[in-house]
């Protein structure tokens, strides 16, 4: 396939081209050749659209969800970009990507562009290039763009700083009204969603939201809302709630760009680092970063004195 210039790409991709869209992605994602002048002409457009998460614990329905939801975006004439991000495999890193089995209705949908990650073992919900993927698709051609992430526990809010309104998924019978109690998850929510509702505890785990929500002055607004895909109850009250938000709260200027980029650089700099802590089958790295771990076990040097280090040993 005959490489096109970075400008030509992204034209094509700003005026609807899904093949464009689909090259930069590959691209980004893989950090081949020219991926960089990409990612420059990326944050030099202003953004066109904002992004919605998708997050709970496995069970929950996230994916039954967001096809209803995807089916009411496009019954409205949004056009819609979905990035599903999927367990990846600890040993050969492949993904089963299931989500596009079960979006498999919007397949053939011109107005939908759907996109699977394998999570490759990023812990957080989401994989390492999901962050310049969603602000790819957010300088599209696309009205909306929904990022799912892989089911999470307590812990993995990644998704809070990547999407513009958090939707967290619950489903009866899964403690999740439980969880609430606890910081987590369930905390960052600009929506809280009670999924299953033909379900017969789906009332009382709702009433539970609730109640938990109004012990925290910061959640007191956070709205607790019903749906069930299998029954099409729901959906649109879910979908005008989210627009409002985005049209309340986030502003689309192009000088959000700094931001975008400071934050993408941020996660690039923390996966490196990660992953060359990892130590990367190099036995004299190895060597000097057991000697930091040593000196730290023995009161030698502190936390900040070793993160100096190493970061000047990984630079």
């Amino acid at each position: 396939m005959t490489a096109l210039p970075q400008a030509e790409l992204l034209e094509r991709m700003r005026a609807g081209e899904i093949g464009a869209l689909a090259r930069i992605i590959s691209i980004v994602e893989n950090e081949r050749p020219g991926f960089e002048p990409l990612l420059r002409g990326l944050y030099a457009l202003p953004a066109r659209s904002n992004a919605i998460g998708f997050t709970g614990p496995p069970g929950a329905g996230k994916s039954t969800l967001i096809n209803a939801v995807i089916r009411c975006l496009r019954q409205r004439g949004k056009t819609v970009g979905i990035i599903a991000v999927d367990p990846s495999s600890p040993i050969t890193g492949g993904a089963i990507l299931g989500d596009r089995i079960r979006m498999g209705e919007h397949v053939k949908d011109d107005g939908v562009f759907a996109r699977s990650l394998g999570s490759r073992g990023h812990l957080g919900g989401v994989s390492r290039a999901t962050r310049r993927i969603v602000d790819l698709l957010r300088r599209s051609c696309l009205d909306v763009v929904i990022v799912e992430t892989v089911g999470t526990g307590q812990s993995e809010v990644e998704i809070a700083k990547i999407a513009d309104v958090k939707l967290v998924v619950n489903a009866p019978g899964l403690g999740d009204d439980i969880q609430a109690i606890k910081a987590g998850i369930l905390e960052i929510a600009d929506i809280m969603v009670v999924n299953k509702s033909d379900l017969p505890a789906a009332a009382s785990t709702k009433r539970h939201l609730e109640m938990m929500l109004m012990l925290r002055a910061a959640n007191r607004d956070v709205p607790v809302l019903a749906t069930s895909p299998l029954r099409n109850e729901g959906i649109e009250a879910l979908v005008d709630t989210a627009e409002s938000l985005l049209a309340s709260r986030i502003p689309l200027d192009s000088a959000s760009n700094r931001a975008d980029i400071r934050n993408m650089i941020a996660e690039h700099v923390a996966n490196t680092a990660r992953r060359r802590l990892g130590l990367d089958g190099d036995p004299a790295l190895a060597a000097q970063i057991d000697a930091l771990c040593d000196a730290f076990a023995v009161g030698e040097l502190g936390m900040n004195e070793i993160t100096a280090r190493a970061l000047r040993l990984l630079a």
